[in-house]
């Protein structure tokens, strides 16, 4: 049984590879198949997926849309480039702006939000749209494992371990991960500023946009001061996160509906939500807890502690940055949603406390997809973005940001969690 289960988990995640728009067809079918063939017990099938996890992702995601069609993030994006001298200093206080956003809101989402403003900045002076915005996209990228909401990487990991809105600043009495990923934001600022340092073209904005609805903006904040409440009950049901954003969303569909009085506004927003996402996430938790059923995962956790010889900081370095490498060509939802239960085995094999090694394997996964173009779906986004706009980023281009910017901020982050989590 186990042989099968390896063979199906490996044919799986070379289809994921080979086939990425359907990936979420990919692993519905795996996920099936692992039932099907007995791998995993059909009393295990509903209690391996994390509903928690998926109502926070599904719930936020829809909150976001409102935020997104309210314009309040432009608004902000013009307030903040209003008080910059030059170029040089609005491409990086909208990179950093694009950081902030990202870790409360998708990175994707952050990217469609923030890149037209540079793109009309270029415009009207008549530079090249493409490093800023390539800029824009890897700082999104960055901040999404800052906090709870940023990411679903983060969201996976909160899940997992068991981690609330506030353990992603201090966990067990120690700075958590959320200042490990600002440490790389500030050094990784400097890059930027090295970058543009030629850019030295004035910016004048004429008009702020403007925003007629609040409601969203508040519903967003709500959620953010409801999560951190969440997080001093030490006794509240799993799914309370979930709850919280689901019940949030609702309340914003409603209000909509009240205000327009036209059914299509609600539609509008559940068809924001990423289906193919939960659908995906779904399906990997019932693989990954198949693979687990067998004996898969302790084998692979076994692996890693032969090849580091027992040795938890060379365990540490290979995981951090053997995810920066897989994460620079495949997409870290599937990776770290495998390597979650992996990372708990090995820190079991070794007596040690996992989350040295959580928070290694989230900042080497969510940092890495900076090292290429393809590693992140901001990147992608961003790409996409400017090819619509008649410009042609290379390879090159992204690069000569990309890996300065994902070099500074991962060795920034991983000798920070090294010193104040081993």
């Amino acid at each position: 049984m186990k042989n099968l289960a390896l063979i199906l988990f490996v044919v799986t995640y070379a289809l994921l590879l080979a086939f990425p728009l359907k990936r979420w067809l990919i692993a519905l079918a795996s996920a099936f198949a692992f039932i099907a063939l007995g791998i995993l017990p059909m009393n295990q099938f509903f209690t391996s997926i994390d509903f928690n996890v998926l109502m926070m992702i599904g719930g936020t995601m829809g909150i976001v849309a409102l935020f997104i069609e309210s314009k309040m993030p432009v608004l902000l994006a013009d307030m903040i480039l209003d008080r910059t001298p030059n170029v040089k200093w609005a491409i990086v206080a909208l990179s950093l702006f694009a950081g902030v956003v990202s870790a409360f809101v998708d990175n994707v989402a952050t990217v469609l939000m923030v890149a037209p403003v540079a793109l009309n900045i270029a415009v009207k002076l008549k530079i090249n749209p493409i490093p800023s915005i390539i800029a824009i996209a890897v700082s999104s990228n960055l901040q999404g494992a800052a906090t709870l909401v940023g990411d679903t990487t983060s969201i996976l990991l909160g899940g997992y371990a068991g981690m609330d809105f506030m353990d992603f600043f201090f966990f067990q009495g120690k700075w958590s991960i959320f200042w490990a990923v600002e440490l790389g934001a500030v050094m990784s600022t400097f890059i930027l500023l090295w970058i543009f340092r030629k850019e030295k073209h004035e910016v004048h904005l004429e008009e702020y946009q403007k925003v007629e609805d609040l409601f969203p903006s508040y519903l967003l904040v709500g959620m953010i001061l409801l999560l951190i409440g969440a997080s001093f009950f030490p006794n509240k049901w799993d799914i309370t996160n979930g709850l919280i954003c689901v019940i949030l969303l609702v309340i914003g569909m409603t209000r909509d509906y009240l205000v327009h009085k036209d059914h299509t506004v609600i539609k509008n927003t559940l068809l924001e939500i990423d289906y193919q996402t939960l659908l995906l996430l779904a399906s990997l938790f019932v693989i990954i807890a198949g693979i687990t059923h067998v004996g898969i995962v302790d084998d692979i956790s076994k692996l890693f502690v032969t090849l580091g010889n027992d040795n938890l900081f060379i365990i540490y370095t290979l995981l951090v940055w053997g995810s920066v490498l897989f994460s620079a060509f495949i997409d870290n939802i599937p990776y770290v949603a495998t390597m979650l239960p992996v990372v708990s085995s090995i820190a079991a094999s070794l007596g040690a406390d996992p989350i040295l090694l959580y928070f290694g394997l989230l900042s080497g996964a969510t940092l890495g997809g900076n090292l290429s173009p393809i590693g992140a779906s901001a990147n992608i986004t961003a790409l996409g973005i400017l090819r619509k706009n008649g410009y042609q980023p290379t390879t090159k281009q992204f690069m000569q940001i990309g890996v300065p910017f994902t070099l500074i901020a991962v060795i920034s982050a991983y000798v920070f969690i090294w010193l104040i989590w081993a």
